[in-house]
């Protein structure tokens, strides 16, 4: 893959509905042919910004890149729950817990989900839970 992708590799961008980028335009959007969830990133395209990370040697971004990846399927509502969940002070160390399991076996977010793990320890040891 050579970034940036939009440029170079353009004709294998895709929505996550499997749109292909130069059949997002404004022209289907006045026909009402293109819709929210077909403008939202697919899983494979945040999978393979997070390989150019790799090759470009940051594998934080990379890590980065697979949790969004993992984030495509899960709902809004529950994303916003676990960003102010994981705010200091806002949740208990059991519901962080509890939000990792779902994450986990619910949405398959692995990543994220021992994200959520690694913060409730960290959290338990700065004594920032509830």
């Amino acid at each position: 893959m050579k970034y940036p992708l939009g440029e170079y590799e353009r004709e294998k961008i895709t929505s996550k509905t499997g749109k292909k980028l130069d059949d997002i335009n404004l022209e289907e959007i006045k026909k009402g042919n293109i819709t929210g969830e077909d403008i939202k990133i697919s899983k494979e395209m945040l999978r393979k910004q997070g390989q150019v990370a790799m090759e470009a040697d940051n594998p934080p971004m990379a890590r980065n890149f697979e949790r969004a990846a993992e984030l495509v399927d899960v709902p809004d509502e529950v994303i916003l729950k676990m960003y102010n969940m994981l705010r200091p002070n806002r949740a208990t160390k059991a519901e962080l817990l509890a939000m990792a399991d779902e994450l986990n076996k619910k949405y398959n977010a692995k990543t994220c989900a021992k994200l959520v793990l690694e913060a409730a320890e960290v959290y338990e040891k700065r004594g920032i839970l509830l």
